[in-house]
């Protein structure tokens, strides 16, 4: 029973998922759902109290897919740029079947209340294993990423990684190759701005930046 439970669960979220491919997330209704994955829709909502809830399923599934593509990009690139440049473009990849809905999640996640705002306590499986790709991505890195830098740098990223699918949201051009160009750019500028670490005078500012992100973080 548990076996078939988790069968129908499973036939209810991948209808969900590719109807939010195909024609958007205001357009896919429980309804829908229900009919696409050949179920009730009391069926349904057994399994998924709302649409918010299918949208936390497609965030554990990006991340789950980024992780096994990043794993692989990361096995060819040892410096920091490199690592991060694998680690973004493998998720605007994962992203990219998305895109043509991807106003429609960002108005309903952007609300500061809305439970499928990525910084909310119901995000908190699909952030963290986006955190540790990032981690990963870090850890890894030869020459090695200056040691204070480290235990924040992963989440300092990710922050960086929501501004750029922002953007990427927006971004109009043909495979959204502008964002792929500020990712190609962005990645070297900000590790040869860590290399300056271990300057002593830049790294009094690390260090005050570092204070106030965890300070901001602690304050949450």
């Amino acid at each position: 029973m548990a076996a078939k439970s988790e069968q129908t669960r499973q036939k209810v979220a991948e209808a969900a998922l590719r109807m939010f491919r195909e024609i958007g997330f205001e357009k896919t209704t429980m309804r829908g759902i229900a009919a696409e994955a050949g179920v009730s829709v009391g069926n349904a909502y057994y399994y998924f109290a709302s649409k918010d809830d299918l949208v936390h399923e497609l965030y554990v599934q990006v991340q789950a897919e980024h992780a096994g593509l990043a794993a692989n990009a990361l096995l060819e690139a040892s410096g920091l740029a490199d690592r991060l440049r694998a680690v973004l473009h493998t998720g605007l990849d994962v992203m990219a079947p998305y895109h043509r809905f991807g106003s429609d999640f960002v108005a309903t996640a952007i609300r500061p209340t809305s439970p499928v705002n990525p910084f909310s306590a119901n995000s908190t499986s699909a952030r963290e294993a986006s955190l540790a790709t990032f981690r990963t991505a870090v850890e890894g890195a030869r020459p090695a990423v200056p040691k204070k830098l480290r235990a924040d740098l992963p989440e300092l990223l990710w922050l960086c990684y929501m501004g750029i699918t922002l953007f990427w949201v927006y971004d109009s051009s043909e495979g959204q190759q502008r964002t792929r160009r500020l990712v190609d750019g962005a990645a070297p500028l900000i590790a040869r701005g860590l290399a300056l670490a271990r300057i002593p005078g830049v790294s009094k500012v690390l260090d005050d930046v570092l204070g106030l992100s965890r300070s901001i973080r602690g304050g949450q």
